[in-house]
């Protein structure tokens, strides 16, 4: 199957309940101006997917075979967190129920702060990393299932900064801008971030 195929079937379905992830795509895909309606899979009564992989990569291949067998159509999907070095890569793949439930996006921001309390040292920034892998099938069984991989690195800060975004946002500082990720407007943030980053490359794929 050609890796464009998918465009010819009138819907693609976006394999997130997440509100915050599905806001930034719909900006993103409406920029794209695709052929195609792009629909959140809980317009169509489908549930999240069990993230039992080990990857991100895992984990999205997961949600969008999850949403392809269900709806009988085309689907993307996004598995993105954090990783922070300092602490062996966590929360990785389980940023989004770090503190437990999932999507208590507070409580997850509080536990990484005391998580790396102890371990900072004065004068030295933490180093930190979104990380977002989008998985795109053409159907549930696609044996080849198209990758694409966003990585954008920051700084951890030691407390909450701006009221934008959502997750881990108000705690990604970008020095080079000086401002956290969570001070960053929403098209801002797109043209930089890890999952902005990722549909650059979504969108590179399209025109091959």
């Amino acid at each position: 199957m050609a890796s464009t195929d998918w465009l010819s079937q009138g819907t693609l379905v976006l394999a997130s309940n997440n509100k915050g992830k599905i806001a930034e795509f719909e900006k993103m895909f409406a920029a794209l101006n695709l052929p195609v309606n792009v629909i959140p899979q809980g317009q169509l009564n489908i549930a999240d997917a069990v993230e039992d992989g080990l990857s991100f990569v895992e984990n999205a291949i997961l949600k969008a075979r999850h949403a392809a067998k269900i709806s009988g159509k085309p689907a993307i999907a996004d598995d993105s967190g954090i990783c922070v070095p300092l602490l062996g890569g966590a929360p990785g793949i389980y940023s989004a129920r770090f503190a437990g439930a999932h999507g208590n996006d507070a409580a997850n921001n509080e536990k990484l702060l005391q998580k790396l309390k102890p371990l900072r040292k004065a004068g030295e920034a933490v180093e930190g990393m979104f990380v977002c892998v989008l998985a795109l099938v053409q159907h549930a069984d696609d044996p080849l299932p198209q990758i694409f991989q966003g990585i954008w690195t920051g700084e951890i800060l030691e407390a909450a900064r701006g009221g934008n975004g959502f997750g881990y946002d108000p705690l990604f500082w970008l020095p080079e801008l000086n401002v956290s990720s969570a001070e960053l407007s929403k098209e801002e943030k797109n043209k930089i971030s890890h999952r902005g980053q990722a549909m650059r490359l979504f969108k590179a794929s399209l025109a091959k």
